[in-house]
Order: C-alpha cells, then sequence, then structure tokens
C-alpha cells in the first residue's frame, strides 16, 4: 500500500475526516484478536496504528501480518523506540519530539532507525510530535522525559507547530498521551489548524464520540482513538 501521505492531504483538501485506533502490541489478547479485528472492520476507522512508548514483545510483525489477514485498513507505526520496526506495516509515522528538548527523542533515535527503515519499503512519513499538558503525567512524559506544553501558553504550542511544519514534518500530532485525564482542548487545536497548512492529527484522553467530533469540529484531520478502545472493544457501537 503506498501513497498513504497523498491520500492524508487529499482527504484534508475534501474536509474528509480521518479516524485511525491505535493499538498497543503489548496489550493485545491474541485470543481475542480476530474478534477485535471485526469490531475494527465495523467501526468509522480509517488507519490503524501500531506502538506505544514502552513496547516489550517482539510480535509486532506478526501482530501486523494478523490484522492484515482479516483487515483492509492502512497500518502504520508509531513507534516508542526504533525497536518497534517492523517492515510488515504499510508506514510509519517518523516522530519526531518537537515539543520537548531530549535529543533522543528529536533526532537521536531517528539516527539509529534510519538504517534499519532504509532496507524497507515503508512509507515514511516525518511528524512534528507535540505533547499537550493533560493533568496527568503520562507514559510519553515519562519514557521521553520531556515536560508536555502548557494549555495556557496557546501562542507556544502553535509556533512549535508552526516551525514543526517549517522544518518539513509533513504532519502535526498534538499528543494528550495515552489515557491521559484531558483531552487536547479544541481552542488549542483551533488555533493550530488555522495556521499550519499539513494535516493535523489529534490524541489522548478522547473517551468518546463527542470528543470525537469536538476534535473534528475544531479542525482535527485524523483523531486517534487508543486507551478509550483498549478499554471497551464496543466503544464505537456503545460510544
Amino acid at each position: 500500500m503506498k501513497n498513504i501521505y497523498n491520500a492524508l492531504v487529499i482527504a484534508k483538501k475534501q474536509n474528509q475526516k480521518l479516524l485511525a485506533i491505535l493499538l498497543d502490541p503489548d496489550k493485545i489478547d491474541w485470543d481475542m484478536l480476530q474478534q477485535m479485528i471485526e469490531k475494527i472492520n465495523s467501526s468509522d476507522a480509517t488507519h490503524i496504528f501500531i506502538g506505544g512508548s514502552l513496547v516489550t514483545t517482539t510480535r509486532i510483525g506478526e501482530l501486523i501480518l494478523q490484522i492484515k489477514r482479516f483487515c483492509k485498513l492502512p497500518v502504520l507505526l508509531f513507534p516508542g523506540n526504533p525497536s518497534q520496526i517492523s517492515d510488515k506495516a504499510d508506514g510509519i509515522l517518523f516522530l519526531s519530539l518537537i515539543s520537548g528538548r531530549n535529543p533522543d527523542f528529536l533526532i537521536g533515535h531517528h539516527t539509529i532507525a534510519a538504517p534499519v527503515l532504509a532496507k524497507t519499503a515503508l512509507e515514511i512519513i516525518p511528524t512534528g510530535y507535540i505533547l499537550i499538558e493533560s493533568g496527568s503525567e503520562t507514559a510519553v512524559e515519562t519514557i521521553s522525559k520531556t515536560v508536555p506544553l502548557s494549555i495556557s501558553d496557546i501562542d507556544k504550542i502553535v509556533h512549535t507547530a508552526q516551525a514543526g511544519a517549517m522544518l518539513g514534518n509533513k504532519l502535526i500530532y498534538l499528543e494528550a498521551g495515552s489515557g491521559a485525564k484531558n483531552a487536547v482542548p479544541s481552542e488549542i487545536i483551533r488555533k493550530v489548524s488555522e495556521n499550519i497548512s499539513v494535516p493535523l492529527i489529534v490524541g489522548g484522553g478522547i473517551r468518546n464520540r463527542q470528543g470525537i467530533s469536538d476534535a473534528f469540529d475544531h479542525g482535527a484531520d485524523l483523531v486517534v482513538i487508543g486507551t478509550a478502545f483498549e478499554n471497551n472493544p464496543d466503544f464505537f457501537e456503545t460510544a
């Protein structure tokens, strides 16, 4: 599957809203995997993201192959570190944590991943990753040892997103964090959306359909659901 990014750009131009389900490989119930995929197939999802801040399983490739057996959605890696790379996926969000100043997450891990990625056919999508204050310490904050941007300083968040796009990132991702207490505020989504031209992804702390709709209404082009679906496979039937 090629041209995933071009499809995102076209969807943005046509105001077609997209939805990704983020799966943490460490939290997969392998006995229920096929049933979970059936839930995804019957949902509004347009993409599947695979990864997490800290993943210990060595079965990522196997997981992707099983998903592809029963699902036609594009599968994108959402890696916390280079160990999560698998050539079985369709593409990878090549994340640079531009809200922080930890060199490992700005460029360090990338230099380790580059020779590995060069040997694959993965579609590589440079993504400016911005961690937003969410009311509690999240896994990405702990692992990356970076401080989220304050929701009270909207200008700094907007300027960080603008700089990320100017540096060549093809996507900007506003992240409250896995299991966040609070989602990214709607006003921040709106301000960032108004000031960048690349597609905007929003994730973390979204627990129901209203949260998805609010993010879309304020400018998100793609919303990511992770913990809510993980905790409730019937999320799209009951949320």
